[in-house]
């Protein structure tokens, strides 16, 4: 019956959690970039605000910097993560079309946009018309030179679509200009730099001649190679157009407005058109697998009315992503107190349960104790005939365990004897089960028992030999210090397990998150940690701990290949306490380790002492204690939480109030976070911290003022004179009236 109430309990639970779910489809996207820069920024900005219109959309960046290899690496990951749908613009054409080709056999859908792929391994393409731009500067160009110049088109990164197309579509229009020189076709990399060092060497060539017209296929290039040509020649009436036209600090816009620049071409970015067209797709409604995005020439006669549309379009992003926010609060606040509701009602559920369970029990025991009257003669002679069988099982267990017990630590040859134990505990367990279960054994007419235990089975000896293995490892364990290795190589991970699992209780973590993770929650006395990890590295897990207030004093020793000087100082700026590259002797990391934990345990001693002192000056580390030079030195946070708690405690010191809770809540950590912190700097509980200075500050007032023991026990915060007076001979040894004048 009891059993049958406990499902209707979990089943009523059930129903009320997923009467409470959320039912809205939840989308994960990943995001490639080729790269990092302005334009490419803007598309973020303008991905993140298209997915506002939608619920459940989680976006996910990475950028390639540039890096073919990277990007393959990038969507890999995006497609074991298990992502919805992928947006991505191909650094080059045909380089990661094998990515792709990934993605497309675990059914991901990918969006191709701004540059093309080369293959047809996408659900869709969208992106702007890059031989109609070309087409369009072309024509341009040469009706401001009314048909008769000399033109130099500077090239984006080689093998990319934009590059390739706008090229294409450039000298397309320059045919039908028969009066129109293309005087060269310089290669840049979209970069300023690239184009100003191009044209540089340009012009050093013999017979490079005058130029008209530069062709730029993105506005920086155009600038870097109008920078190269003002140097060469400040007098030059060389004109130059771009592409992109961004509304941004310096960016074409304003370069065209203010005469840097005769024209640029607007390269749109919408993000917005893109996050619908993934909707489309992840929703399974009709969509166009190629889209083409509108644009426009900018000339210097509408630069300025479009940076004006431009500022008022940044303004009412800006706001509308204040609104989001503010709505995310208010569906926070909204989520937390359904939750609230939600869980009051299963407590209620629980007491009406646990109401109901209760009154069962009590009549089941009413109904066992009359069946128990009614057996009990028979059990007697049951019970008689059964002492004997468990007095040579309980002999050959509780010796055993005794000897172990008493030795205080477990030997190999211990596991034959908790093994003999199992199987005399488990003979011992089938009696137990024969008399608890007394009422289903049968007797025959002549009152005797039949014998029904011979078939009970051994499974209890596998189960207790492995709680014999547990118990020799808790037992090898207690009282270590625990050590967390973060490295995703678990062969590392194993190699130092072996190393160190005489010295520390060994936690593993295989990348810098879950490392992370776990240092909060167990606050070890040491982290050893690789620095190249995915999903974070050591240093960005250095720095999150060392930024954080619970695990900024745990000390962390960073592994890893770089040797150069600038790699380690980069580790040490992290914050790491050491830095040791591979291959290492384990002979050095032990040396490493015991310095470390010795600077701490001074630290410790320095600390405890000059906290509990009756000065009121700041906690600072005496040089004098130190070996070797290598004196333990706290970070900033660290001095400061120590002076901190120092302040604290000295103007609470009267209030016999004052309480561990008060203490952390004031210096803003939860008991457990407190009691770690405090333990692990001065080696003193919160608890025994804020007695012994309170002990201290009454000594000091004994020694030097003429303040009876009440006065003083009342002063430093007791509420009874009798038990300061225990308290402090239990800390001093003597009396507090042989000090009192």
């Amino acid at each position: 019956m009891k059993t049958k109430s406990t499902y209707l309990l979990l089943w009523i639970l059930t129903g009320l959690l997923l009467s409470c779910a959320d039912d809205a489809k939840r989308f994960e996207i990943g995001v490639s970039q080729c790269s990092e820069d302005i334009w490419r920024d803007k598309f973020n900005e303008e991905l993140r605000t298209g997915a506002y219109a939608y619920d459940g959309v989680t976006l996910h960046f990475a950028s390639a910097d540039d890096s073919d290899e990277r990007q393959i690496q990038q969507i890999n990951q995006f497609v074991s993560r298990g992502v919805d749908l992928i947006i991505a613009a191909p650094n080059q054409t045909n380089t990661i079309n094998e990515a792709l080709e990934n993605a497309q056999r675990h059914h991901i859908p990918v969006i191709v946009y701004d540059r093309k792929s080369g293959g047809n391994h996408h659900t869709a393409y969208i992106g702007a018309d890059n031989r109609e731009i070309g087409r369009q500067m072309g024509h341009y160009i040469a009706t401001r030179l009314r048909g008769r110049g000399r033109v130099v088109e500077v090239m984006g990164l080689r093998g990319s679509s934009p590059a390739i197309e706008r090229h294409e579509g450039f000298m397309e229009a320059l045919k039908r200009y028969p009066g129109i020189e293309v005087a060269g076709t310089l290669q840049g990399d979209w970069t300023q730099l690239s184009a100003e060092q191009a044209m540089r060497r340009f012009l050093k060539q013999e017979g490079a001649g005058k130029i008209d017209f530069v062709f730029g296929q993105n506005d920086r290039m155009a600038m870097g190679a109008r920078d190269a040509i003002m140097a060469h020649d400040l007098l030059s009436t060389t004109l130059f157009c771009g592409v992109d036209a961004l509304a941004t600090k310096g960016g074409g816009l304003e370069q065209v407005r203010d005469g840097l620049l005769e024209a640029s071409y607007i390269y749109p970015t919408h993000g917005d058109e893109v996050m619908d067209l993934a909707m489309k797709i992840l929703n399974r409604r009709p969509f166009h697998r190629e889209t083409k995005l509108k644009s426009a020439l900018v000339t210097r006669e509408n630069a300025n009315v479009l940076l004006l549309q431009a500022e008022e379009i940044s303004r009412q992003s800006d706001d509308l992503n204040t609104l989001h926010g503010r709505i995310n609060d208010y569906l926070s606040r909204y989520n937390a107190q359904r939750w609230l509701l939600i869980m009051g009602g299963i407590i209620v559920v629980l007491l009406v349960a646990a109401i109901f369970m209760t009154y069962r029990y009590y009549y089941e025991r009413i109904r066992i104790n009359e069946e128990r009257e009614r057996m009990q003669e028979r059990q007697l002679d049951f019970f008689t005939n059964v002492s004997h069988e468990i007095r040579t099982p309980l002999t050959l267990i509780a010796d055993p365990i005794n000897h172990i017990v008493n030795r205080g630590h477990l030997k190999d040859h211990d596991f034959d004897t908790l093994r003999s134990t199992a199987r005399n505990a488990n003979e011992l367990m089938k009696l137990v089960s024969n008399i608890l279960d007394f009422k289903k054994v049968e007797f025959d007419t002549s009152g005797k028992r039949i014998d029904m235990h011979e078939n009970v089975s051994d499974d209890n000896v596998p189960q207790l030999e492995s709680m014999a293995v547990e118990t020799r490892e808790n037992t090898e364990n207690k009282g270590l210090d625990s050590l967390l290795i973060v490295d995703d190589n678990d062969d590392i991970r194993h190699y130092l397990r072996v190393v160190l699992h005489n010295r520390f209780h060994i936690l593993e973590a295989a990348n810098g998150e879950e490392g992370l993770r776990q240092a909060r929650e167990h606050v070890p006395a040491l982290i050893i940690s690789d620095i190249m990890m995915p999903v974070m590295n050591g240093l960005e897990l250095c720095q999150h701990l060392k930024s954080d207030t619970a695990t900024s004093h745990i000390p962390v020793i960073l592994l890893t290949a770089k040797s150069e000087d600038s790699q380690v100082a980069e580790g040490y700026k992290s914050g790491a306490d050491s830095y040791i590259t591979k291959p290492f002797s384990s002979q050095v990391l032990m040396a490493r380790i015991d310095n470390i934990m010795q600077g701490r345990e001074r630290m410790r001693r320095l600390y405890a002492m000059q906290m509990v002192s009756a000065t009121n000056e700041p906690v600072t580390p005496d040089p004098s204690d130190s070996k070797s030079g290598e004196q333990p030195q706290l970070s900033l946070r660290d001095q400061e939480f120590i002076n901190h708690l120092h302040d604290i405690i000295r103007r609470h010191l009267e209030e016999n109030e004052f309480s561990v809770e008060a203490l952390g809540s004031e210096i803003g950590l939860s008991r457990v976070q407190l009691y770690r912190k405090v333990k692990a700097l001065t080696g003193l509980s919160p608890v025994e911290l804020l007695r012994k200075t309170r002990l201290n500050q009454a000594d000091n007032l004994l020694k030097t003022t003429g303040m009876n023991i009440s006065e003083v026990a009342y002063a430093v915060g007791f509420t009874s004179p009798s038990y300061f007076s225990k308290c402090f001979k239990d800390e001093f040894g003597v009396q507090p009236k042989s000090l009192s004048s």
